[in-house]
């Protein structure tokens, strides 16, 4: 009663519904990861389209032992990027959506009072540089529990596996993990672990037609593209026989 009810305000039937609804993607970084490699992907999942993208890497976590190796070569690639209009030969961030979209990543940027590390050059709005934020063990910054959606990488440290799935869980959304490691274990053992619709282990992008698209908990309901996609459209019958 309470459902149909409800339902009269957008329709008098109830119909099959998919939502996604953005995430906070983890991009974990485990001791035995190929650095380089992890790099590469991070500068995917994460500046892409200026950061403007749900599934983009949203709490880059670093295990200890290799943590000052990876900020560093990060911090490397992250200074070359050029900030401007896309149209533009050279230019490799664009801008945000709008003024709207600028004033939210500026005064997230405003509550946090870590390192940057990568200087950002002076650029008015919708274009935000693109910066590392090093957050170290800090995971009560509002960086960590909302989704950015900009070109801004805050960076977490780790100690041991277990600590980097629980602070990978440790948030209302499911949509994409990201797992960098060379241990083959480690990586069936994590992703398994993860709450997470969608895990790229070694890639900084996995989209594409053949791959069902979706999350878990907060990120959304149902499944789009894949051969699951079409279940969307479908409805379930049981037709018994008695023999």
């Amino acid at each position: 009663a309470v459902v149909s009810t409800q339902s009269t305000g957008c329709g008098g039937t109830i119909k099959r519904l998919h939502l996604e609804l953005g995430g906070n993607a983890p991009f974990i970084v485990f001791q035995s990861a190929d650095i380089n490699r992890a790099v590469a992907g991070c500068m995917l999942a994460k500046f892409r389209n200026a950061g403007q993208a749900c599934i983009a890497a949203n709490r880059i976590l670093v295990h200890d032992s290799v943590f000052s190796e990876f900020v560093e070569k990060l911090a490397t690639r992250v200074r070359k990027l050029k900030v401007g209009n896309g149209l533009d030969d050279g230019i490799s961030v664009g801008p945000l959506v709008n003024s709207r979209a600028f004033e939210r990543v500026s005064t997230l940027l405003g509550t946090s009072n870590h390192e940057t590390i990568t200087k950002p050059d002076s650029h008015s709005s919708p274009f935000v540089s693109p910066r590392v934020v090093m957050c170290g063990s800090d995971h009560e910054t509002p960086l960590f529990h909302t989704e950015i959606f900009g070109p801004v990488a805050p960076v977490y440290s780790f100690s041991s596996e277990e600590e980097a799935v629980r602070l990978a869980n440790n948030t209302r959304y499911g949509l994409q993990a990201f797992i960098f490691t060379q241990d083959l274990a480690q990586s069936w053992r994590v992703s398994e672990e993860l709450e997470y619709g969608m895990v790229a282990v070694n890639e900084g992008a996995i989209s594409s037609a053949n791959n069902p698209f979706g999350g878990w908990k907060e990120s959304g309901i149902g499944r789009e593209a894949g051969h699951v996609g079409i279940h969307e459209f479908q409805e379930e019958k049981l037709v018994c026989f008695g023999l």
